[in-house]
């Protein structure tokens, strides 16, 4: 690039005004002179500033909202921020374990848990104190018939290890064997593995997983390659994944001793018993409450006799609460049809179940 330049304003310009007109925008700098010219013409508009802010008077509105904007010395925010921090936790952690007492039955279960959770608590100050522990497994095998709890003590469960901080987030995800097996050789490794995945940080709950490992199938079924990914995933993420087998008692002894590898690291059994008769009507009451339902005093006695007799004839499919859940919805089901016959609806005809009703219901 060729520059014509002018003699006569060679002579008016001076040296730097020269240099200026001659460098591109956002040119180098040439040289330290330069560099310093910079820095003292910045250090110049810093002056400037700070005189014109010190000639500004300060209200004492702002000087009100300076203080009231200024932070917390870090040490007191941290301070702060830990006890509020610890405060939640232990709220959380108290909340959890009312939620856990207040389940209808569970004697034993609850025992049990409450045991679990004050060995991980010790474990972990044991720890803090630089003190050693011998090996842990929290995989743990969820035995009894459908409709005992076991999923709800899980939830719960789940959500304890996390305020206590076994677990990094807490969620519980439920699967069977169709969450895990898949019908293609090599795919089951992948639906296992995506399956424990969603759970890290939380527990991964596996009803009816006898269904794994039948004692019928051939050497192929692919529920033993689901065992065997879930076995390794056991080993690479023992940290911060626990996973509950849950179903009949008789099918689950058999599914934990099919594997060696089960055996090992299932060494925590819970036996969640059927509700007696009194524990399901309790269930039921608590049902009707929510639900804003009043039974007349014979629909209580008719209650009480229909729950007694299906504990009495249980057999080894009963559903427990299940049952009761059924035989609730059944109630509101013909209750709806009688008071939708009425000319006219009161309050009180929308919330009262009479011995009919119940009586319906339980022929349904």
């Amino acid at each position: 690039m060729l520059f014509c330049v002018n003699m006569d304003d060679i002579n008016k310009k001076s040296k730097e005004e020269l240099l200026r007109d001659l460098k591109p925008a956002g040119a180098y700098i040439d040289s330290m002179a330069d560099f310093g010219d910079i820095l003292s013409t910045i250090k110049q508009a810093e002056n400037a500033a700070k005189e014109l802010l010190d000639e500004m008077a300060v209200t004492p509105k702002s000087k009100k909202i300076e203080e009231k904007a200024a932070p917390a010395e870090p040490e007191a925010q941290e301070e702060e921020k830990t006890e509020e921090t610890e405060e939640t936790e232990q709220k959380t952690l108290e909340e959890l374990l009312e939620t856990l007492d207040e389940l209808v039955g569970l004697e034993s279960i609850k025992q049990n848990v409450k045991s679990l959770i004050n060995y991980v608590k010790i474990r972990k100050l044991r720890e803090e104190n630089e003190l050693p522990n011998p090996p842990l497994s929290l995989h743990m095998v969820f035995t009894g018939n459908p409709g005992t709890g076991k999923t709800t003590v899980a939830r719960i469960l789940s959500e304890l290890y996390k305020a206590i901080g076994v677990l990094s987030k807490g969620q519980l995800v439920e699967v069977d064997r169709s969450g895990l097996v898949a019908g293609f050789v090599g795919q089951t490794a992948i639906k296992t593995a995506e399956a424990a995945e969603s759970a890290l940080g939380g527990i991964l709950f596996i009803d009816e997983a006898y269904a794994l490992a039948p004692d019928n199938s051939m050497g192929n079924d692919f529920g033993r390659e689901a065992i065997e990914t879930l076995l390794k995933i056991m080993e690479d993420h023992r940290d911060d994944l626990i996973i509950i087998v849950a179903g009949y008692s008789d099918p689950m002894e058999r599914f934990i001793t099919s594997n060696p590898g089960l055996e090992s690291r299932f060494n925590r059994y819970f036996f969640f018993e059927d509700y007696n008769s009194e524990e399901l009507y309790a269930i039921f009451s608590i049902m009707c409450v929510k639900s804003e339902y009043l039974l007349t005093d014979e629909a209580k006695e008719f209650a009480q006799e229909h729950f007694s007799k299906i504990y009495e004839e249980r057999d080894e499919n009963f559903g427990n609460a299940r049952h009761v859940r059924n035989f609730f919805e059944n109630i509101v089901t013909v209750h709806s049809d009688r008071v939708s016959s009425l000319d006219e609806h009161t309050r009180d005809d929308l919330t009262m179940v009479i011995r009919d009703d119940l009586e319906n219901a339980a022929q349904m």
